[in-house]
């Protein structure tokens, strides 16, 4: 009797754990679960950044690359709505003008037949800031997440031991356990 007792008491204590573990850390696990899917879907969706093109003919006569000046670099930003964000253009080929944009966005220019590349490149403002989370820019935030990771095992353990029966270790929940480790050794063995 006294040992069903102190299984009782621990099954409590593994629930208390493991509900205000898994409470606290709710945001931290939806962040690292959603940063982890767009890491590994990032040959679908650059996590970091979105990035659109748009081509199009400029119809007016353009100077070469010894005429071309500031001025009328600025005039062909002005319909793209980037005039503040120029940086500095230059002539990788006779007749290409690639211009530089704050941000990292740029307009590539034949000056001869006037076909234009706008490239926009934007900062993901939610993704982007998860994704570096996960890959951890140090300082304080290495220290919550190491506090994190003790944290989930402590979630696991608690998980495994608070139901019993059939339904737990020594039952269905264990044959889960089971599968759930035999699929990553599967993966790193194959």
């Amino acid at each position: 009797m006294k040992f069903s007792n102190k299984g009782v008491k621990f099954r409590k204590a593994c629930r208390l754990i493991h509900r205000d573990l898994s409470f606290f850390f709710a945001g931290m696990i939806v962040i690292y679960a959603l940063s982890g899917l767009f890491m590994n879907h990032r040959n679908d969706i650059n996590p970091n950044f979105s990035i659109h093109r748009k081509e199009y003919k400029i119809n007016e006569a353009l100077p070469g690359k010894e005429k071309m000046d500031k001025q009328t670099v600025l005039r062909l930003l002005e319909p793209l709505g980037e005039v503040k964000n120029f940086t500095q253009f230059y002539f990788p080929a006779p007749t290409q003008m690639k211009v530089f944009l704050k941000g990292g966005s740029s307009l590539v220019v034949d000056t001869a037949t006037g076909q234009a590349l706008y490239e926009s490149v934007k900062r993901r403002p939610l993704i982007s800031p998860m994704v570096k989370l996960h890959f951890n820019p140090g300082g304080w935030w290495t220290w919550f997440a190491d506090i994190f990771a003790v944290a989930l095992i402590l979630i696991t353990l608690t998980g495994i031991w608070m139901v019993k029966g059939s339904k737990g270790l020594w039952g269905r929940g264990g044959i889960e356990l089971a599968i759930g480790i035999l699929i990553p050794i599967l993966f790193l063995i194959l």
